[in-house]
């Protein structure tokens, strides 16, 4: 007998690819729903949709973007909500994941950089670095510490700017620690397809109208198996487990992934 999964998105006009990542099952019963979220940039919250926002009962925003996203398109968020900044690619500036406001607003550069089927070669290699970029490592190693501080309370939501790539791979080691099935994993990560797409529409009306092909745009607005098995082809052959990446990719000690199960695993 199949089960419905539950609809953990959280659908918000003004902040787009917003789910919970309560519910999905790992070893020891289903991911505790209400205390970790996942979305693309915070930096367009409306007054209309504060309440549910405010709802949800998020105290702490971990950014993984660069400082110049940051810069350009600060998040919206009310003054009791602490922000943890995490900037997964600072070592590598011209990673693709961080270029996509970039290249959205110069057709020339886009073309140039993901013309001649280049994207899913960048987007891969982007994923991969997620897992053995020093940067990354120490973005990812300061989210899983500040997640399972004793100090913090109240719900904790990640992002970076589309929620896809840095936001993909945040929410996969974290499934994969928690003991999700690899399945379970590509599920939410391809996901954001789906919930996404709605909130692109307009832009790239726009950029259609500005002659821009926007079929070029399609490996860096959406996922793929291909970018996610990329990172998991880049942990397996570096760390073999994904135990083995969170204590020796990251410095986690096995009290602490210990921690980190309890508090984020409910019996189902």
């Amino acid at each position: 007998m199949t089960t419905t999964p539950p609809d953990r998105r959280i659908v918000l006009a003004s902040a787009p690819n917003l789910r919970d990542l309560g519910g999905i099952p790992v070893t020891d019963g289903v991911v505790r729903p209400g205390l970790l979220y996942r979305s693309a940039s915070l930096a367009k919250l409306a007054d209309t949709d504060d309440v549910v926002f405010e709802s949800l009962g998020i105290t702490t925003v971990y950014d993984l973007r660069t400082a110049a996203e940051r810069k350009d398109a600060p998040d919206r968020l009310a003054e009791n909500v602490r922000t943890v900044w995490l900037n997964v690619v600072a070592d590598s500036q011209d990673n693709v994941a961080a270029q996509i406001p970039t290249l959205l607003a110069d057709p020339v550069a886009l073309e140039s950089m993901l013309g001649g089927g280049r994207a899913d070669a960048y987007l891969a290699d982007a994923n991969r670095k997620f897992v053995s970029l020093p940067s990354a490592q120490a973005a990812y190693r300061s989210f899983y510490l500040d997640l399972i501080d004793e100090n913090r309370t109240g719900a904790a939501l990640f992002h970076c700017t589309t929620g896809k790539d840095r936001t993909g791979w945040a929410a996969a080691s974290f499934l994969l620690l928690l003991g999700a099935s690899e399945d379970d994993v590509r599920a939410d990560y391809l996901e954001t397809n789906t919930d996404l797409a709605p909130a692109l529409q307009p832009m790239l009306a726009a950029l259609q109208a500005k002659g821009v092909r926007t079929e070029l745009l399609d490996p860096i607005l959406g996922v793929r198996d291909s970018y996610l098995d990329a990172a998991l082809d880049e942990l397996r052959t570096r760390y073999r487990t994904i135990e083995s990446y969170a204590r020796d990719g990251l410095g986690l000690t096995d009290p602490q992934i210990g921690e980190l199960r309890r508090r984020f695993t409910q019996e189902a």
